[in-house]
């Protein structure tokens, strides 16, 4: 299970037991306007979407000739997926991201592919967003100007299940498509099948991975003591003072996971309150052991402003031994017979200590291992602590209005009907 260790924080259990009022007070809140579609809490129920993994599971096994995924998607629609593949992929599918509209990386990315050979999943929740209507344009091109009639089979769009030019589209053409639920907002829907899709072509283990989110759930209801993202959003609610909230992960394999809580965190949280004042802190993704030579010796001893969560695995899912070699031994004879997790543990281990001896706010959730099961949990896990503090500090989590007026501004510079420049 999913375990916090709060060690270098002493004064926390007090400070939880202080708190428990608002902290109920928020759960409360939020469950209450659980059956509210506009609430955006649909992000809740995808553990238990039965149907949708049975449609999605169905479409991999229909497609077995796929080589090489691309998917088109940004923000939510490409960190969550990412995430995930980059962690748990089974390696027969090679996985592509277009979530920029750089041309250069675009073109050098049809060159290599083989449309007869290539699926392309286009996802965007409202249809409307520039940089995924920009690339599908482009890879439309490319499958009917390669495929002719055939290219119907090589695009999968995940969008509304009712309105928006990818569904026009989908049904125009009778073009395989997946919702995403009308409750259930980008950044929060990984576990749709954002996430789902994508991962069925890794050769994931979604039962697992949804396994782990209903935990997460039930994990999130229990009482005060045992309520894991209740206690983590107080962490954040006690250090809102701290402008920086720093998610290092050590785990190669979730490499793309901090970029996903970034996005999570900034975009729910970072926001003007009911009486009008600026809220919210700055998320820094890192990457153990890598950002110890980097980012750590700011984290240590640089100014006394973050809060850092640190995400430790307890065990691996493999090892590697180290073997001695002759002439090393001065070097790195402590190293001979130990096994590279022992070094990745040793090396979270040393900066948990060294950071909280520097004086900076810090705090670890340790993972059993980077399994599916483990990772579900996190994602959802992560989500709760999002949504409990957008309570907590009187903001709504689930909007976005700060990105609103840029995509107003590009549409009028792209001459887009109905978005004039004055």
């Amino acid at each position: 299970m999913l375990r916090l260790d709060t060690r270098f924080l002493p004064d926390f259990p007090q400070a939880l037991k202080a708190h428990e009022g608002i902290l109920l007070a928020a759960r409360e809140a939020l469950l209450s306007r659980r059956k509210d579609p506009g609430a955006m809490l649909g992000w809740l129920d995808l553990p238990e979407d039965t149907e949708t993994l049975r449609r999605i599971r169905r479409f991999r096994e229909e497609n077995p000739w796929v080589e090489d995924y691309v998917l088109l998607g940004i923000g939510g629609s490409a960190l969550g997926p990412k995430a995930l593949e980059a962690a748990f992929n089974g390696g027969r599918v090679r996985f592509h991201y277009v979530d920029h509209v750089e041309p250069e990386p675009v073109l050098r990315l049809l060159r290599t592919l083989d449309p007869r050979k290539t699926l392309v999943n286009a996802i965007s929740k409202s249809g409307a967003t520039a940089e995924t209507l920009a690339a599908l344009l482009v890879f439309l091109n490319w499958l009917k100007g390669h495929l002719g009639e055939g290219w119907r089979r090589h695009l999968v769009l995940t969008t509304d299940p009712k309105r928006g030019a990818l569904r026009a589209l989908a049904e125009r053409e009778g073009l395989a498509a997946f919702p995403i639920p009308e409750g259930v907002g980008g950044r929060f829907s990984v576990l749709s099948p954002v996430g789902l899709l994508p991962l069925a072509f890794a050769d994931a283990d979604l039962d697992a991975l949804l396994m782990g989110a209903r935990q997460a759930n039930a994990n999130a209801l229990a009482p005060l003591g045992e309520s894991l993202p209740l206690q983590t959003a107080l962490l954040h609610h006690l250090h809102r003072h701290l402008p920086i909230a720093v998610f290092m992960v050590y785990s190669e394999r979730l490499k793309h996971l901090p970029a996903w809580f970034v996005q999570l965190h900034d975009e729910s949280l970072g926001k003007r309150d009911r009486e009008g004042r600026p809220v919210g802190t700055t998320a820094v993704p890192a990457l153990g052991p890598q950002d110890q030579h980097a980012q750590v010796q700011l984290f240590r001893e640089g100014p006394l402003d973050k809060l850092l969560t640190l995400v430790v695995p307890e065990r691996p899912t493999e090892d590697l031994p180290l073997p001695p070699a002759e002439g090393l031994e001065g070097e790195a004879g402590y190293l001979f017979g130990k096994g590279l997790f022992t070094l990745l543990s040793a090396e979270a281990e040393a900066t948990y200590r060294a950071l909280a001896e520097a004086g900076q706010k810090v705090y670890t959730l340790y993972l059993p291992e980077v399994s599916p099961y483990a990772v579900g949990w996190l994602l959802q896990h992560l989500m709760w602590q999002t949504a409990l503090l957008g309570e907590l500090w009187g903001v709504n989590a689930f909007d976005q209005p700060g990105v609103e007026l840029g995509k107003r501004l590009t549409f009028a510079l792209l001459g887009r009907p109905g978005y004039g420049e004055g």
